[in-house]
């Protein structure tokens, strides 16, 4: 993916815009049953798989714990499951539990995830949240571009890099006051079928 993101870094705005991704959505109603809000802090967490070989990184997405209720944004992702509602790369109802899937599904003995976590306030967590929904389908190569995107649209991010590559913006967002980094590491197979089938059992 990396050298994808090399290929389209230097293109103009008017270049990168012209590329499309299709539109996806869960019903209306299944959307609306999935919805979850948790109990809070309040909570942005820019999620950045890297490579467990060269550290480079592959894929950014954030999830938002606002008060009205906890998505992913997962720009141009590949993470699917039938009991998990999804409009344009946003991911809905997402519990402790399906986080831990989600995390589980890119952890494995290739690649590594690192999570970072910044307590927002109501106001950012809910503005972060609309971003989200109102993004649109995110094309492939893009998903660090859109993450960026979002996050410096926020009171508090606005000086991080509008970048294409995931490494540039995980290292400027750790350098923000109070970020809290953990890392999720397995040893499972360089395989997302076999990850996303033993999810699908779990989750059934």
């Amino acid at each position: 993916m990396i050298s994808r993101r090399a290929l389209v870094f230097g293109l103009p705005l008017a270049a990168a815009t012209a590329c499309s991704a299709p539109q996806t959505s869960s019903p209306p109603a299944m959307i609306a049953t999935k919805r979850f809000a948790g109990l809070g802090p309040r909570v942005l967490t820019l999620f950045t798989m890297r490579n467990v070989s060269s550290g480079g990184g592959a894929h950014s997405s954030l999830l938002i714990d606002a008060p009205s209720q906890r998505i992913i944004f997962d720009p141009a992702g590949s993470f699917r499951h039938s009991t998990i509602a999804e409009r344009n790369d946003v991911l809905f109802g997402v519990t402790p539990e399906v986080e831990s899937y989600y995390v589980s599904y890119h952890a494995r003995e290739t690649f590594y995830v690192l999570g970072q976590t910044a307590r927002v306030n109501d106001a950012v967590a809910e503005r972060a949240l609309n971003l989200a929904l109102s993004y649109g389908p995110v094309a492939q190569s893009f998903c660090t571009n859109a993450t960026s995107r979002i996050l410096r649209q926020l009171p508090g991010f606005d000086g991080l890099p509008r970048t294409f590559f995931p490494n540039t913006l995980a290292n400027a967002f750790g350098e923000l006051p109070g970020v809290m980094t953990r890392e999720w590491r397995e040893n499972d197979p360089d395989n997302k079928a076999l990850a996303l089938a033993e999810i699908e059992m779990q989750l059934r």
